[in-house]
């Protein structure tokens, strides 16, 4: 039995509920503080008598320590056990919201929303490679689907959460509520992980360690900045130092026999299919997620929390299909659930592109449950496939891999969508520049039209996917791992 295998205990569904309770946990109070504080800018703005410019970099510093560690996730599991390097990173993030809450200063809550980063950032990969290892034979879509709820569901309750903390008491609130959670998924997590065994690392890829976290961290800055724009000293800057750092990263990775992440993964046509795959619908899915609240309050003129409870739907449709998507990778394969998620999401965006200064907020319900439909039917039976498509004992690099790209990727889709919706408030502004409701509600109007193109080129590349052989008992063919192992130690 090798180190990556567990027992037929650890491996049956009922003993695995436990360790499940606390991945998720975990992974929900992440990921709901991100989206929780970005309703909270203004009141910080407020507080602490500071411009919008200096003020959001306790968003960007957050994210940029999240892009920076996310590489080292895989190799410090490896290393020193998933199990520990879990419960470090939510120990990590829980006093980095203790100490945000204490922040007297603008540039004391930006150093601590860093230290949060650090740990929140090696939650996401580190839990999904958990999960993967913790799911019994031929339940692998089903279980990932259970660990894809908070991922879905935390981002549309953070504005609900944040956007009624920050009305009823205060923005240090946003982080306090992480304490108790926090406790709970660390003393869950002690007593219900399993000791998965470590990996053999016996060098240290120390120009991994260092080009890994400036290419993938400065990506993601430059990219993000792009929105604003792409010709700044501060977006060419993030982009040449990334670029030139991520191809020396490749160049180092691939001369590795132990690298930081493993690149040779691409090897598998399964895997960089699912990846392409992925990148396109990523655009559709995570940057709709982020443009849909700015419409909200910048169009419709709503509040933080009502812009979150307007969103609900989209939440808990999201929660509903999250699970039937994971079982219908168990049956299919990832290609039927992502083709169906991608064309109620195409659908969706069709339907918001129709809105108008008229659409009242019922009319919202539809767009927005379909949107979150879609996202759960797609988003663990894509990522599933990618795990599945590669050896079982490179999960914990991939999972790192993949997380790190997502970074780059959300903050790309999130820029060029923000370039867009400027483009058209520019071009609408000689028309309905006197009248803002209808300005932003067509601007935002033809940025939901372009979603519709990218949901439709998903569609067009998730018919490449095919069902990855599978292993360790599953059905089906298991060469395939075997094959790519191989290629990899070659």
């Amino acid at each position: 039995m090798s180190s990556e295998t567990l027992s037929k205990d650890q491996q049956s569904m009922s003993h695995i509920i436990a360790p499940l309770l606390a991945i998720i946990v975990g992974m929900f109070m992440v990921i709901l503080d991100g989206t929780a504080m970005n309703v909270a800018l203004p009141k910080l703005q407020e507080d602490f008598a500071r411009s919008l410019n200096v003020v959001q970099w306790s968003v960007i510093g957050y994210s940029l320590s999240q892009a920076a560690v996310i590489p080292l996730a895989g190799w410090l599991s490896d290393r020193f056990g998933a199990k520990n390097i879990f419960l470090i990173s939510v120990v990590l993030f829980t006093l980095g919201s203790g100490l945000c809450a204490m922040a007297g200063s603008i540039e004391q809550l930006i150093a601590y929303r860093v230290i949060q980063g650090l740990g929140g950032g090696m939650v996401a990969p580190i839990a999904m490679a958990f999960t993967y290892r913790l799911a019994p034979p031929g339940k692998v879509g089903a279980v990932m689907g259970m660990i894809g709820i908070p991922m879905l569901l935390a981002p549309a309750l953070g504005p609900v959460i944040g956007g009624w903390l920050i009305e009823n008491a205060s923005w240090h609130w946003i982080f306090l509520i992480n304490l108790p959670i926090g406790v709970v998924a660390v003393l869950i997590g002690i007593k219900t992980l399993p000791a998965i065994g470590r990996q053999q690392v016996p060098t240290l890829d120390t120009l991994g360690m260092i080009f890994g976290p400036i290419a993938f961290s400065a990506l993601a800055y430059g990219v993000s900045e792009g929105g604003n724009s792409w010709t700044s000293a501060k977006t060419l800057t993030g982009i040449i130092v990334g670029g030139v750092a991520l191809i020396v990263f490749i160049i180092v990775e691939l001369n590795r026999k132990q690298p930081l992440l493993e690149l040779r993964v691409f090897r598998s046509g399964n895997f960089t299919k699912g990846i392409i795959v992925q990148w396109v619908s990523q655009v559709a899915l995570f940057g709709t997620m982020f443009m849909i609240p700015l419409f909200l309050i910048q169009a419709k003129g709503y509040g933080a929390f009502e812009t979150g409870v307007i969103m609900l739907p989209m939440a808990l449709a999201s929660a509903v299909c999250m699970p039937i998507g994971g079982k219908l990778y168990d049956k299919l394969g990832a290609r039927v659930p992502v083709i169906g998620g991608l064309v109620i999401v195409t659908f969706a965006a069709f339907l918001l592109s129709q809105v108008t200064t008229d659409t009242s907020k019922y009319g919202y319900i539809l767009p927005f449950a379909l949107l979150g439909a879609g996202m759960g039917l797609s988003m663990m039976p894509l990522n599933t496939h990618i795990i599945q498509s590669a050896p079982a004992s490179l999960v914990g690099r991939v999972t790192s891999l993949t997380a790190a790209l997502q970074q780059v990727v959300t903050s790309f889709a999130i820029a060029i969508l923000t370039t867009i919706l400027a483009n058209r408030v520019e071009h609408y502004a000689p028309t309905y520049g006197k009248d803002p409701s209808a300005l932003m509600s067509h601007s935002f109007g033809d940025m939901f039209s372009v979603l519709i193109y990218i949901g439709a080129a998903g569609i067009l590349f998730g018919f490449l996917l095919s069902r990855p052989k599978r292993q360790d008992g599953d059905s089906g063919e298991g060469s395939e791992k075997t094959e790519m192992t191989m290629m990899i130690n070659h």
